[in-house]
């Protein structure tokens, strides 16, 4: 009778595990499709607001531009945090919305009306990054200000792109070219001067130029002032007046911001400095050629000039590097030859990426230090003054 209670009760536990076993087994089939689907509809979501940023990632504006960059906000503010790191598209990524680059309202981005009769236009390629936006294009525009009191200054940025980004991210309105121009069509401004805040006489100077020249019948006057390296030159040989003032303002800075006491002192620690401009394939690329010679009239061996594109050949990152080990400098400092310390350098000059210049010297095992001073141009006071001395001469032009 025992033996049969025992049996029956075996039975029952066996059964019992059996249904709970197929329990457990449907739960889990169960949890792994919720899982799935969750993962499918996140992705599907960080897609849809990938696309909305590529559509603003142009370079041209439309009567629809306004109403997207609000749309791509409005997206993405409402995806989860996990979702947002899922944002991948031709141009976009998390850091396009997430990334912090400092207070958008300490920029002011001159765009009022009530211009008077006499502008000055402050043209600049642009930064998404709102701190050196402030301090670097804002500075020179303040001191292009401070010198001109009875002139309206206002701004205008070449990269719609960046503009657009600026707009959804930050909610301000940057004019491109033809708006601000417009801007002071509409204002009646009878004289207009235009400063370009680009280095040289390159494709962003000759796209301006195009521009201006589209408006000239609907002002009295209007003038062009030169980029701050002045005029290009024929070849490497050539220098100017311009380009010894750049190369004594940048270099003095360096080396103040190193800590040091004067360039000798740089140089018998054993140290050089890198001006890492962009570069370009334009025929205007001679003048950073030419900044490489002026540092050397002026008895800056250590000061060696390199270009994110390699353009001219032999400031590419690899050619510097071999500069640098040739001359036996054992520690560098890295620092941008840009007006805006933006995404150049942040990411390609000091970034942690393997293809980033402070990367790409770590990697060589030719040097003890590699440092960076992520500065701009634009927020030198002895630079500023240049372009104020270019706008005076660009006014004083007949």
């Amino acid at each position: 009778m025992k033996k049969k209670v025992l049996m029956v009760l075996l039975a029952a536990t066996l059964s019992v595990s059996m249904i709970a076993g197929c329990g457990s087994k449907g739960d889990n089939n169960t949890d792994t499709t919720k899982t799935e689907s969750k993962q499918d509809s996140d992705q599907e979501a960080a897609d849809k607001v990938a696309k909305l940023i590529d559509d603003i990632y142009v370079q041209e504006r439309t009567d629809k531009t306004d109403e997207q960059c609000t749309t791509a906000k409005e997206a993405w503010d409402a995806l989860t945090d996990a979702q947002k790191e899922l944002v991948e598209g031709e141009n976009a990524d998390p850091d396009y919305f997430g990334r912090d680059t400092g207070d958008a309202s300490k920029d002011d981005p001159l765009n009022a009306d009530e211009i008077g009769e006499n502008e000055i236009l402050v043209v600049s390629f642009g930064t998404s990054f709102n701190d050196s936006r402030a301090t670097d294009i804002g500075g020179i525009e303040k001191a292009v200000q401070a010198a001109y009191p009875d002139w309206s200054v206002r701004r205008a940025f070449t990269a719609q792109i960046i503009i657009n980004h600026v707009q959804a991210r930050d909610g301000e309105k940057i004019d491109n070219v033809d708006q601000a121009l417009q801007r002071a069509v509409d204002n009646g401004v009878k004289n207009l001067v235009v400063q370009p805040t680009h280095l040289m006489h390159g494709a962003e100077y000759d796209e301006l130029t195009a521009a201006v020249e589209g408006y000239k019948d609907k002002f009295e006057s209007v003038k062009i002032a030169e980029p701050l390296l002045g005029e290009v030159g024929a070849d490497a040989t050539v220098i100017n007046a311009d380009k010894a003032a750049v190369a004594e303002a940048i270099t003095a800075e360096a080396v103040k911001d190193a800590g040091f006491d004067s360039l000798d002192a740089v140089k018998e620690d054993g140290t050089a400095f890198v001006f890492m401009g962009h570069g370009t394939s334009h025929t205007a690329k001679v003048s950073y050629s030419q900044m490489q010679t002026q540092m050397e009239q002026l008895g800056y061996d250590n000061v060696f000039i390199g270009t994110v594109e390699g353009e001219p050949e032999d400031t590419s990152c690899e050619a510097v590097i071999e500069k640098l080990k040739e001359a036996g400098y054992k520690k560098v400092i890295l620092r941008p030859l840009m007006v805006v310390a933006g995404d150049h350098a942040n990411n390609d000059m000091a970034g942690d990426d393997d293809d980033s210049w402070k990367s790409q010297f770590e990697a060589s095992g030719a040097f003890d230090s590699i440092d960076t001073q992520i500065a701009g141009l634009g927020e030198i006071q002895a630079i500023q003054q240049l372009y104020v001395a270019h706008t005076q001469a660009a006014i004083d032009a007949e």
